[in-house]
């Protein structure tokens, strides 16, 4: 007869330490696994059933402990943590390598003429706004005319940038030119996510104990928690934007591509793909998922009532979002 897996193994914490940054890592990696976007919808399903079961204490029959944590991460690719709705497929954290790597090397490819740039920023805000709606920390619901804002402001942005760049760049190198999409993509990330949570500024995030006991909403630790993912999403599109460049500009030279010119695009994809699949989840891993901070840092009045409240609080705990 099977022995019947216990109900003390603590899945609403990743498999790995995440106190350390090769614990995040290894945790990222499964997360940002492409191969989940091909899950099937009854896979999901029986994935949800799996650990919202568990949660409540009933086991799967002749379920392993690996099998357990195979579905948790189903489970967490799929469904928001704050939510529970199930996410948007384009906009989950496994569909961020193909999609940015066919955005990205379209973006460095297709450079050099004004309409080819507005189309390619246009399409990459669009995925953007997509990503940070469907990854947003907390569970307050964002209006249309907010979605919107986000969305026009971090295009227009983009675009700007990108044109002006473009201009100042006609007279010097033309490798210069290929590092255009970047500071496009660094300018709307710091203008997108930002309006994107712009009710988690207001209004702020919810906070807890270590025990997740839910102890207020702190737009200080929306704060903190949006600059983080700004500067995650920064450095997760540098290798992919900074690296393949300077091999294009060397293997555009050669016979081959001379030849064949309208392989570029396919290599430059596959070029800012193999970075993404590292740059990806290693940059998610930079900040802990469950961001923490001191309660002396939160409002003032917010202060107060913990310290009345839950008197041996002296950190509090919040889902940064990605």
């Amino acid at each position: 007869m099977a022995v019947q897996l216990s109900t003390s193994i603590n899945i609403k914490e990743p498999r790995w330490d995440q106190t350390t940054f090769m614990g995040r890592a290894k945790h990222f990696f499964t997360v940002t696994d492409p191969r989940n976007i091909l899950l099937s919808n009854e896979q999901l399903e029986n994935a949800h059933k799996i650990i919202t079961d568990y949660r409540k204490g009933v086991v799967t029959p002749e379920l392993s402990e690996d099998e357990l944590w195979r579905a948790k991460y189903i489970f967490d690719s799929a469904f928001h943590p704050d939510t529970g709705e199930k996410m948007i497929l384009i906009g989950r954290m496994s569909a961020q390598v193909p999609m940015n790597m066919t955005i990205t090397g379209c973006m460095m490819t297709f450079y050099k003429t004004t309409p080819a740039v507005v189309v390619w920023q246009w399409i990459n805000q669009s995925f953007n706004a997509i990503v940070n709606y469907t990854n947003r920390s907390g569970d307050a619901p964002i209006t249309v005319s907010q979605l919107g804002t986000a969305y026009v402001s971090a295009t227009t942005g983009a675009v700007a940038t990108a044109l002006g760049l473009n201009a100042l760049t006609k007279h010097v190198s033309p490798l210069f030119g290929r590092f255009v999409p970047f500071a496009a993509v660094a300018a709307a990330n710091c203008i997108n996510i930002p309006l994107m949570r712009q009710r988690e500024l207001k209004h702020g995030i919810p906070i807890t104990d270590e025990n997740d006991n839910r102890l207020g909403e702190s737009t200080k630790a929306a704060q903190q928690a949006i600059s983080q993912v700004v500067v995650s999403r920064i450095l997760m599109a540098s290798p992919g934007m900074a690296i393949p460049p300077f091999l294009m500009n060397h293997l555009e030279k050669k016979a081959f591509l001379k030849k064949f010119p309208w392989m570029s695009a396919p290599i430059q994809v596959g070029l800012v793909g193999f970075c993404l699949v590292f740059a990806t989840p290693l940059c998610c891993a930079l900040f802990p998922q469950k961001s923490s901070m001191s309660v002396s840092r939160l409002e003032p009045e917010l202060q107060e009532k913990i310290r009345a409240s839950h008197p041996g609080v002296e950190r509090v705990y919040f889902n940064k979002g990605l």
